[in-house]
């Protein structure tokens, strides 16, 4: 499973995730930051999941419209946290996640709202 992190993600929770077996990129390496709008397009043109903390990409992605594949939102964690938590997301919705779920997650809340389905034709 491909991942993205994005900059506001602790950079050590790409360690883990590694060693979990994950292809990770962290936005943090990259010499600017590009923005929201293109961090996602970046995501999705590489079928990566998008790990943020930023509530903006559930807006670019639920009512703007804009294509993902999955994200996962890590809310009021410390960065220690993260990447237990971020694990054990991957590891219980990675499924949803890659058919374009957006799973938020607290330290003991899951929220998750699914991909939407195409409508019929």
């Amino acid at each position: 499973m491909k991942l993205l992190l994005d900059t506001c993600v602790w950079g050590g929770t790409r360690t883990p995730l590694v060693a979990a077996g994950y292809d990770v990129v962290w936005a943090g390496d990259w010499e600017a930051d590009p923005g929201d709008e293109q961090i996602l397009a970046m995501a999705y043109s590489e079928s990566r999941i998008l790990v943020t903390l930023d509530k903006d990409f559930g807006e670019l992605a639920i009512v703007r419209g804009f294509p993902h594949c999955g994200i996962v939102r890590l809310v009021n964690l410390s960065s220690r946290q993260q990447a237990s938590i971020c694990l054990a997301v991957l590891k219980r919705y990675g499924e949803e996640l890659q058919a374009g779920a957006i799973v938020t997650t607290e330290l003991n809340r899951v929220r998750i709202r699914p991909a939407e389905e195409e409508p019929f034709n």
